[in-house]
């Protein structure tokens, strides 16, 4: 009998614990992605980018103060150059502008630097058709 009693309980507590676990599970594995109004999807960066658009960019970083793009030696030669320089020469401005800009108070910062900066990488980023880097 006493056998019989702790066989029904344990066969209790596992289907219990079943039961609690089983919807968590199946909403994770059924849950639907849901979008977020105004989202836009990202798009991938270009293979190449033109060697007038990067001169272009390059100008406009130089421009904004970035001594990492002043220092970078303009495309010549070449009709196009892979996108890995653009997205070098975008990263390389982007933590020069945030460590020089480290010391604003944050209503003058936008994404750890100043709006003006912020404003000319975009602007470069544009420029080269790069989205991310």
């Amino acid at each position: 009998m006493r056998i019989v009693r702790i066989g029904l309980a344990a066969a209790a507590t596992v289907g219990a614990l079943a039961v609690a676990v089983a919807p968590a599970s199946a909403a994770v594995a059924t849950a639907p992605a849901h979008t977020v109004a105004g989202a836009q999807a990202a798009t991938p960066n270009p293979n190449t980018v033109k060697a007038a658009a990067f001169n272009q960019a390059r100008s406009i970083l130089a421009g904004a103060g970035a001594a990492s793009a002043a220092k970078t030696h303009p495309v010549h030669g070449k009709s196009d150059v892979p996108v890995g320089y653009g997205t070098s020469l975008l990263a390389e401005a982007r933590d020069e502008f945030r460590h020089d800009d480290r010391n604003l108070p944050a209503d003058k910062k936008k994404s750890d630097m100043s709006k003006t900066h912020y404003d000319a990488i975009h602007k470069a980023a544009g420029v080269m058709g790069i989205d991310q880097w």
